[in-house]
């Protein structure tokens, strides 16, 4: 399946039926991370669960169900070693320069400047951030 670049944010759902309406409840989080306004329209893709998502959940051998990877919230959309292009929008509050990149996760770039494009290597991911260090800023 092809994901289009454009993607805001990614959760599993169930669908309900509320009042002659079929209701899609998104979760909080997305909108206050900021992937989301509300009030805001949006195009919704909506992908059946697959045999291999079930299987995700299954017995872990203990008698206890395994959470599903869904389960976990959105995964951080870089890897530590990554390389990206990407242009600092922000200062942080220590000076250091602050990208976005998918569903407006942050990349945090020390030494650069707003507006600056930069070629980055990431070296450190957590969930609601990542940090990378210049390799060219000759972008």
């Amino acid at each position: 399946m092809e994901i289009s670049e454009k993607l805001l944010c990614l959760f599993s759902a169930d669908v309900r039926e509320e009042d002659g309406e079929y209701v899609v409840d998104v979760p909080r989080r997305e909108v206050e991370t900021g992937s989301l306004e509300p009030g805001e329209t949006y195009r919704v893709a909506l992908v059946a669960r697959s045999e291999s998502d079930e299987s995700a959940a299954a017995d872990d051998g203990d008698g206890d169900i395994a959470a599903s990877r869904s389960d976990d919230g959105p995964q951080p959309p870089v890897e530590p070693g990554e390389m990206r292009y990407v242009e600092i929008e922000d200062l942080g509050k220590q000076g250091d320069g602050i990208a976005r990149v998918e569903r407006g996760y942050v990349i945090i770039v020390p030494d650069t400047e707003v507006g600056e494009r930069v070629k980055i290597e990431v070296t450190e991911v957590k969930p609601n951030f990542a940090v990378g260090d210049v390799v060219d800023d000759a972008v």
